[in-house]
């Protein structure tokens, strides 16, 4: 399926997607964090342009996927967990970029379903442990195999043709049934050995008897992993390190991405984005992964790097909320192809490239579904501006209101107090209707 070229004046730019797991927005050097170092990705975010206030619209690592492959919303694509959209293959960023002569590859994890592999020019897909089994009875690392399945990409594409390559590593995400939970390779073994990593404010227990009560129960998946990881001060540090030591694992290999890109000589003519899946709480709330509203669990790094630029924007900041569902749209246009209509983001780009960029959302739907029932991971809603943040829990009929302005680790429910009702109804009636508009 062709779609109408959207300039004829530049050619289409390469696409690669660096699409890291369980990783939140601040773990990044260039953010100021006091322990993890990314080198490489705080290049490419000197380089490129950061955005600061990026969101997913589901934390969790399927129905995230689907959202960032179709532009669309859960309610939209109807991944409701880890199986395949409703969306037709023609309108996701794979499939269009294609259909109109694209190279296409995917590397790492896939999570929606059966991979496609016939849709694809490249396709090796594996995941779930972070060391994997070889044909010749050895074992490799899941992120040395990301590198080494993304190196032979790009150096076996065919050089007539425009490529797109999205590396979906699993790191850093936990090795669930592992004890160890966060399994990185020796070599970073020394890494972070002599640092005492701070532990969050709201890691209390105070803070986690102030959530809802249907959330403090022995049966709520997040405090079933706290007690996996963050239990013990000990514990905290062992896991939290491991954490990191994976994360550092991704910087490399995406520097070495990135570095294959220009010695190719085509790092100036390629779209590079890196973000992730979902956050992840570091026992804030006395919670451990995702699934959640907290800012802990929704709100998601975003580097971009565009030949496109001006070289006056390198390095910079903007703090406009951008969605993982403007992903897909902004690859398409890059691609010069005009995304489809039912696509629900918007072309990041626009905030960087023109004069005067269009009018940008002020704020955003999230929606999560229960996951096996609501003891386990309850269904959560929530209308996310910069100043507020209302949650509604659909299984509980529960509301709360949150001043992220004044309390930014929302820790202090506003739902019940009379002084905030007239807020509480704007927030409410907002939320309607952005909710209907994800549909």
């Amino acid at each position: 399926m062709n779609y109408v070229v959207a300039s004829a004046a530049d050619e289409p730019l390469n696409i690669v997607v660096l699409f890291a797991d369980d990783w939140r927005h601040d773990t990044l050097g260039i953010e100021g964090h006091t322990v993890v170092q990314t080198p490489e990705l705080d290049r490419l975010s000197k380089q490129g342009i950061r955005f600061t206030q990026n969101y997913v619209t589901t934390s969790i690592c399927g129905v995230s996927r689907a959202s960032l492959f179709t532009g669309q919303w859960m309610a939209r694509h109807k991944n409701r967990g880890f199986g395949p959209w409703a969306t037709p293959w023609t309108e996701t960023y794979p499939g269009l970029l294609r259909a109109n002569g694209y190279h296409v590859g995917h590397v790492g994890k896939w999570h929606n379903g059966k991979f496609p592999k016939e849709r694809f020019d490249f396709g090796r897909v594996y995941g779930s442990t972070h060391w994997l089994d070889q044909a010749d009875g050895s074992k490799i690392h899941v992120t040395r195999k990301n590198e080494l399945d993304a190196l032979e990409f790009l150096e076996t594409r065919p050089t007539e043709q425009p490529f797109c390559l999205t590396v979906a590593f699993f790191a850093t995400h936990a090795e669930d049934r592992n004890p160890k939970q966060f399994l990185p390779q020796p070599s970073s073994a020394m890494l972070y050995a002599d640092i005492e990593i701070p532990v969050p404010k709201t890691a209390t227990e105070t803070a986690y008897r102030a959530l809802p009560e249907f959330l403090q129960n022995s049966k709520n998946e997040g405090r079933i992993r706290w007690h996996w990881r963050f239990d013990t001060p000990e514990k905290y540090q062992r896991m939290m390190k491991n954490y990191y030591r994976l994360a550092t694992e991704v910087d490399a290999t995406c520097g070495r991405i990135i570095e294959e890109l220009k010695v190719q000589g085509v790092l100036e003519n390629t779209l590079i984005i890196f973000t992730t899946d979902n956050g992840y709480y570091h026992g804030e709330h006395g919670l451990a992964d995702k699934w959640y509203p907290h800012s802990e669990s929704i709100r998601v790094p975003l580097i971009i790097y565009d030949p496109r630029m001006q070289s006056t924007q390198a390095g910079q900041t903007r703090d406009a909320m951008t969605l993982n569902v403007d992903v897909a749209p902004t690859i398409l246009k890059a691609a010069m192809l005009l995304p489809p209509k039912n696509m629900q983001g918007s072309d990041i780009a626009s905030l960087y490239l023109d004069e005067n960029p269009q009018e940008w959302r002020n704020d955003f739907y999230y929606e999560h579904p229960t996951i096996s029932n609501i003891d386990r991971i309850p269904s959560s809603e929530a209308l996310v501006n910069k100043e507020w943040k209302y949650f509604y829990w659909p299984d509980y009929e529960h509301e709360q209101l949150f001043h992220l302005t004044e309390d930014p680790h929302e820790t202090k429910d506003l739902a019940q107090l009379p002084k905030f009702l007239d807020q509480l109804n704007l927030m409410r009636a907002r939320f309607k209707q952005l909710k209907e508009a994800a549909q």
